[in-house]
């Protein structure tokens, strides 16, 4: 997966529920727009997605002052259901997510090359504060998935 000039980092978590649920909240846009911040002083503000290999995704991402925002977006190069997404950001960088389901739980993996801004270590912190904010909103919501 990983392009040699660049580093990858790998986080994890999981997730009580099962596969389907983890799977909707993590691909409809409506839940995507719930979770997908580091902080609770940053939001997405609007959440685009088609799910299928050649689709696209894009989230608006901003600070809840207004004061910084900046659009998360790429191209599917994979789309698995229940199990695997691969995907292509927009600056050429390669991610991708695993859902494993085990029993009642499903364990996420997330794997990313880095870009050239900001630490590794930032980023690995930023990405695993999302990737714990889904956590977070599947187990608290109680509402009836498809």
């Amino acid at each position: 997966m990983a392009n040699t000039d660049r580093t990858s980092i790998r986080i994890t978590t999981t997730v009580n529920a099962p596969v389907e649920k983890v799977w909707e909240c993590w691909t409809v846009p409506i839940h995507i727009m719930h979770w997908n911040h580091a902080s609770d002083d940053w939001h997405t503000t609007r959440a685009e997605n088609d799910l299928r290999a050649g689709g696209k995704f894009s989230y608006r991402m901003e600070s809840r002052d207004g004061s910084m925002g900046f659009d998360f977006s790429g191209k599917y190069e994979k789309a698995e259901p229940y199990r695997q997404i691969e995907i292509t950001l927009d600056d050429d960088r390669k991610m991708q997510v695993s859902f494993i389901a085990e029993k009642n739980e499903t364990r996420v993996i997330e794997e990313f090359e880095t870009e050239q801004i900001n630490p590794p270590e930032m980023q690995q912190e930023g990405w695993q504060a999302i990737l714990n904010n889904f956590k977070k909103y599947v187990e608290s919501s109680d509402f009836l998935f498809i």
